[in-house]
């Protein structure tokens, strides 16, 4: 298997097939941690009954892209948001693309947005043939600072894109006025931030378009891909659905040049169930984000900062240390499992070397991508697994002061 779990360990299996002599190698991913980043099976667990029974609904009916299930999901998240309308896609990124499309992002444009994101953001804007243009990010939210934003705003510039990181909201009464103030589109990139509230408004209704991501290990994610997008303009609505489904309303009459990001029902059956239970998983999470604030407290970590005009929904529990690998390394022995999001921030990335930015240009998220430990984070984790994750915390900054 390729990828696997960051910090696993890898075993080589030689298995010999008898059939037509061949010998098949066989690398096999062992996670053997006791405190894992995300907890999946401990989810589906509580909701297996409901989820097996969406799926067995879906298959029965035999309509398995989009369809009913999806309709009803689209209807709900849009509730939840507090957005009129919610269309659903089969990725975040795809949501990133489509919301781009339709507001008018394409070649020779050029579009803002913080150099501290996954890789999705950028991507998309490329997809468009824009060009990405980074404004460094506020050392305390994580999330792109508004006041690096209006001075790389050229004649070119077509939109904003915030990242609300790790489940906190970026400042966006000032993105907004910035925007208005250039005729600029704001599109929230919210994919790891649902139901996370900026100044009482949930994060998917604030700027012109939200999008979102329900990649399994999200705090709302489908047993496979999914996205959204989140908005109130009917024109805008009607436009996204066509470019979901190959340009057509109607089947076989193509109005637009469209892609298939098609979401699959049973992805929608299975968010709906989720849906319901993410109200209660989100306090979880967040009473989970104020024990470990406790136990670290001391330990020589700078904790997530839930700004005064923020709700933050905890999708990853970043601090930042100094010496990172040792922290790491005492954690992995401890069977802890640790996360780096992320490493390499997009501007020094490979792919994007052809932007021209160096080292050294925005050295807020090169910072953050050199200190920030994601450690476990799930509504199931228990206050004895934080205890452990806390303990071992501290024996590794004893040993980096030692």
């Amino acid at each position: 298997m390729t990828g696997g779990v960051a910090g696993s360990s890898c075993e080589s299996l030689r298995l010999h097939g008898q059939s037509g002599g061949f010998t098949v190698y066989v690398q096999v991913s062992v996670v053997d941690f006791v405190i894992p980043l995300v907890d999946l099976k401990a989810q589906y667990g509580e909701i297996r009954e409901e989820i097996e029974a969406a799926i067995l609904r879906v298959i029965e009916s035999s309509q398995v892209v989009l369809g009913p299930e999806v309709e009803a999901f689209e209807e709900e998240f849009a509730r939840e948001c507090g957005s009129d309308a919610t269309v659903a896609v089969n990725s975040g990124t795809s949501a990133l693309h489509l919301a781009l499309l339709v507001a008018g992002v394409g070649p020779g444009a050029e579009v803002i947005t913080s150099p501290h994101t996954f890789i999705a953001t950028v991507g998309a804007i490329r997809y468009t043939g824009a060009t990405p243009i980074f404004a460094d990010v506020d050392p305390v939210s994580y999330t792109i600072d508004p006041k690096a934003i209006e001075a790389v705003i050229t004649e070119r510039t077509r939109a904003i894109v915030p990242v609300h990181l790790y489940g906190q909201p970026a400042d966006m009464d000032p993105i907004l006025e910035i925007a208005r103030k250039h005729k600029l589109v704001v599109i929230e990139d919210a994919a790891q931030a649902h139901l996370a509230e900026y100044k009482g408004r949930r994060v998917g209704s604030i700027g012109d378009l939200g999008c979102f991501s329900f990649y399994p290990g999200k705090n709302l994610g489908a047993y496979g891909e999914g996205g959204a997008i989140t908005l109130s303009d009917p024109d805008r609505v009607r436009k996204l659905r066509m470019l979901r489904d190959w340009g057509a309303e109607e089947k076989f009459h193509h109005e637009l040049s469209g892609f298939n990001y098609r979401m699959d029902a049973i992805q929608g059956a299975v968010l709906r169930v989720k849906l319901r239970r993410l109200p209660a998983w989100t306090e979880a999470r967040r009473s989970r984000a104020d024990l470990y604030r406790e136990g670290l407290d001391g330990v020589g970590v700078v904790t997530p900062r839930e700004l005064a005009y923020a709700r933050h929904v905890y999708n990853v529990y970043a601090v930042r240390v100094s010496q990172r690998d040792i922290f790491q390394k005492v954690l992995s022995e401890k069977k802890v499992q640790t996360s780096v999001h992320y490493p390499v921030p997009v501007h020094l990335q490979p792919c994007n070397a052809d932007l021209g930015y160096g080292s050294g240009r925005f050295p807020n998220a090169e910072a953050l991508s050199a200190e920030v430990l994601s450690l476990p984070m799930y509504a199931e984790l228990s206050s004895g697994q934080i205890e452990e994750v806390c303990r071992a915390m501290e024996e590794a900054g004893s040993e980096i002061r030692g």
